[in-house]
């Protein structure tokens, strides 16, 4: 029997209908994913399947005794949930049914009626339904969904809206309800969170339906799709993956069909008219007739979910500058808050002095790489981020962009004015265009027909995050740094951007919980974690891999630092000098001619310098890895010069100068290291 069953579900607002004849069933153990644009109606029904809204035709059948528990995206907490003590008892009294027969228990215990059978039969009961470990796994919903554990005494209503939601969410999974129904259940949630939440939901038996923009969400969690289109239900057998495939292969066959079908009424039409001329009436009303059935049998062609235009608006005002190789180089930084421009104290309070949240030695972006910057909520992803745009000033350190690289910055709050009454007019003062041209640019953001002429003070949130892409990649611009860029878009928004940024020649750094988006725009990674901002040569698959495998940003932040002595310029000059191949070889040609090793050897099994002989060295070293980093500076920016960049020979005299200059860079590194293990 199904835990559930919609029949001829209508749901209407006014005249406006937003169910139509919604018929479906969600059996034991089923876990579905529920998909459709902003404004489809997917939040309206998993109201209606809680039980929280009642449709106005139509009948929801649910099973006898279901306990069934919502999510909602903008969570309402009931007085319990809110007044209790702290975090942690909030979320255990998810399982309140629990809590009930442990005082149940403790009275049978303390009336001295622990043989009684009734005892015996509520204690197993107890055991099966997981009394004996509820503290264990409210613990691990804790830790999973985020929590540090100094959070688990604080009292809900001293957290913000986005944790008091992931504490709603951990309730839920204590609570464990034959049916779970959430509605974009990882909005607040960062990458590890949703991965232990994706892991929960693969173990758990009840069934799910859960509706979400987020694609790898729904790989990782559902076995079944329905699609919200056009009012109506549409169910898919598999993941998300799945569904797309066969919803791609659908409309394509029903645009053929569409097609062969206009086909079909242009030739009645015509037919028509040629017997009207040569005045053949039983013929010509014969064709009429076939041709009004046409009409009334007329299929519909899928609405498309993106167009393939290749317009780049800039490229119509000559197009952004190429930028040198080397855009952006931090050295040495600290990003974090002033007093008075948001540094605050562990008590919320205003902070007397600068509050540091994350440090970088070094980071560099190369001209057209695409990084994503990934960490834990809170780690200071968007600081960073803030501090490079030059929103927040730099606590210590630097921040150095390379030869013509012009910015853009796209913030995570959007709440700047953008230009225009309406949506066309946005693009038109921004960019001297046609009105087809800039319809055709907007059409690639989903911006089609009279969408075009919405007003700009009137837009969804979604759509002003459509806008101000579109905008910001009409700017000419070569570095694009996007805070969430994601935020609040539906599937088809998102993978247009996608798109968009895929095609786009700037270099990109981007802030991002997608992991679709990490997946399909990004080659390299910035992570940021335990204060500190690493990169990682890799994308997102490749690090979850290393993370699994033990990789830590702490040990990838000694490791660099070991490689490169702090504050050293990374960058170069042009073959191995005879200082450092003796700084290299000197211990062992002292070996070799027959010296006396010191009695101390590193673990490595080296002799230890004397002090002078370590000092004189490291001095040797230190000045030709500033030497060789300044050379590798300096050929890196005339990469970018155009008497360069346009010149064949001189282009090919300054690479292969570059690539003798790293070689000889990272010979003197590793002289650094093993001088490193010989410190007396």
């Amino acid at each position: 029997m199904s835990l559930v069953r919609l029949d001829g579900v209508v749901r209407e607002i006014g005249t406006f209908v937003i169910l139509d004849q919604v018929t479906g069933a969600i059996a034991p153990g089923e876990r579905v994913g529920l998909v459709g644009p902003n404004g489809a109606g997917k939040t309206t029904l998993l109201r209606i399947v809680s039980g929280r809204d009642e449709p106005e035709r139509g009948t929801v059948v649910r099973k006898r005794g279901l306990s069934l528990g919502l999510l909602s995206q903008e969570a309402h907490f009931d007085e319990a949930f809110m007044a209790a003590p702290d975090l942690r008892a909030a979320v255990r009294h998810g399982a309140a049914h629990l809590e009930r027969m442990a005082e149940e228990l403790e009275a049978l215990e303390h009336a001295g009626h622990a043989a009684r059978t009734d005892y015996a039969e509520l204690q197993h009961r107890f055991e099966i339904l997981g009394g004996y470990t509820l503290d264990q796994r409210v613990d691990e919903a804790l830790s999973g969904l985020g929590f540090a554990r100094d959070e688990w005494l604080r009292p809900p209503t001293a957290l913000s809206g986005g944790q008091q939601t992931r504490a709603a969410l951990a309730r839920l999974v204590i609570s464990d309800p034959d049916l779970m129904l959430l509605d974009e259940p990882t909005n607040h949630l960062d990458i590890g969170a949703i991965e232990w939440l994706e892991e929960h939901l693969r173990r758990r038996s009840g069934a799910l339906l859960v509706a979400s923009h987020d694609r790898a969400f729904l790989d990782a969690t559902v076995t079944r799709i329905w699609e919200l289109r056009d009012r109506r239900l549409t169910v898919f057998r598999g993941d998300y993956s799945a569904y797309h495939r066969q919803r791609v292969e659908r409309d394509e066959r029903a645009s053929r069909e569409a097609e062969s079908h206009e086909d079909a009424i242009a030739r009645e039409v015509e037919l028509v008219q040629r017997y009207r001329s040569q005045r053949k009436h039983v013929k010509m009303h014969e064709h009429e007739a076939r041709l009004e059935k046409l009409k009334a049998e007329a299929p519909q062609a899928p609405k498309p979910s993106k167009r393939a235009l290749r317009l780049h608006g800039a490229a119509l005002a000559g197009g952004p500058v190429r930028s040198g190789e080397l855009v952006v180089r931090v050295e040495d930084l600290e990003v974090g808050y002033l007093p008075g421009r948001g540094a605050l104290a562990a008590d919320g309070s205003a902070a007397a002095g600068p509050v540091t949240v994350a440090k970088a030695p070094f980071l560099a972006a190369q001209r057209g790489e695409r990084i994503g910057i990934v960490g834990p909520n809170g780690a200071g992803k968007t600081t960073l981020l803030r501090t490079i745009a030059g929103d927040l000033p730099p606590l210590d350190g630097s921040v150095i962009f390379g030869h013509q690289v012009a910015p853009s910055y796209l913030a995570q709050l959007r709440d700047a004015a953008i230009p225009g009454a309406t949506v066309l007019d946005a693009v038109l003062e921004a960019i001297p265009v046609t009105p087809g041209e800039a319809r055709g640019y907007l059409a690639r953001f989903l911006f089609r027909g009279d969408d075009v002429f919405k007003e700009v003070r009137t837009l969804s949130g979604g759509e002003r995050s459509r806008l101000e892409l579109a905008l910001l990649g009409i700017l000419p611009s070569n570095l694009m740094l996007l805070d969430e860029p994601t935020n609040h878009l539906d599937i088809a928004a998102r993978e247009a951007i996608e798109a968009f940024l895929v095609e786009s020649p700037a270099t990109i750094l981007v802030v991002s919980h997608d992991r679709r988006l990490l997946e399909t725009i990004c080659e390299k990674l910035w992570v940021v974690d335990d204060s500190m901002a690493v990169p990682f040569d890799g994308g997102y698959r490749a690090w979850r891999a290393a993370v699994a495998d033990g990789w830590t940003v702490e040990a990838e932040a000694r490791r660099r630092a070991n490689r490169l002595r702090p504050g050293a310029t990374p960058t170069a000059s042009a073959v191995e000098r005879p200082a450092v191949a003796a700084a290299v070889h000197a211990p062992a040609a002292a070996a070799g001619a027959g010296s006396k090793p010191s009695p101390r050897t590193s673990s490595a099994g080296r002799s230890k310098l004397s002090k002078d002989a370590y000092r004189r060295r490291r001095e040797v070293l230190d000045a030709e890895l500033g030497r060789l980093g300044l050379r590798k500076s300096q050929l890196e920016l005339a990469m970018g010069t155009p008497s360069i960049s346009s010149n064949f020979v001189e282009m090919r005299r300054v690479t292969s100068e570059l690539a003798d200059v790293e070689r000889a860079l990272a010979a003197a590194e590793d002289a650094w290291l093993e001088l490193e293990e010989q410190a007396p």
